[in-house]
């Protein structure tokens, strides 16, 4: 069964590259240099992340709307 998350890239200005969330799985994070390698982390840190699930036969979270980005200008 395929299933879909957003992914959160985040550039990361201390260490470079970008710090990568799942906003529909808390705890999973993973970071990558380029867009790319950022893609192929958090596919595989999602695989992780649901494998555990199935083992411990916990139902797996699902993403029914995409989670939305605001920017807002405070003084």
């Amino acid at each position: 069964m395929s299933m879909r998350y957003t992914v959160v890239l985040q550039p990361d200005p201390e260490e470079g590259g970008y710090v990568v969330t799942v906003p529909a799985l808390p705890g999973v994070v993973t970071q990558g240099e380029t867009v790319e390698e950022c893609r192929v982390n958090v596919t595989e840190a999602i695989e992780v992340y649901l494998e555990s699930l199935r083992r411990e036969g916990l139902p797996l979270p699902t993403e029914r709307v995409p989670p939305e980005l605001l920017q807002v200008e405070v003084a």
